[in-house]
């Protein structure tokens, strides 16, 4: 049996601009990721701090903190992490 990051909750903070919704779009774009969820929990004059929840399978974080550094975001913190059990390809 092998392991997949199916869930992530993170704490994020990211410029203004890209909008909450292109952002979501950009990180729902990965090989990987089914859906993202971005809730709004603060916001100053040029940053947001956002809760972001990604879920896929076999998720790759390296993957996701690149397109979010491009993108102008940081994660602060994960939150939440679920991992399932995957069949292994071999016999």
């Amino acid at each position: 049996m092998q392991h997949s990051v199916r869930r992530l909750v993170l704490d994020v903070l990211k410029l203004r601009d890209p909008p909450l919704t292109e952002f979501a779009s950009t990180l729902c774009s990965l090989p990987s990721i089914e859906g993202v969820k971005v809730s709004l929990v603060e916001i100053d004059q040029n940053t947001e701090s956002v809760k972001v929840t990604i879920e896929g399978n076999d998720i790759n974080l390296e993957d996701v903190k690149k397109l979010m550094k491009d993108h102008g975001a940081v994660i602060h913190s994960i939150d939440e992490v679920l991992v399932q059990k995957t069949p292994s390809d071999k016999p």
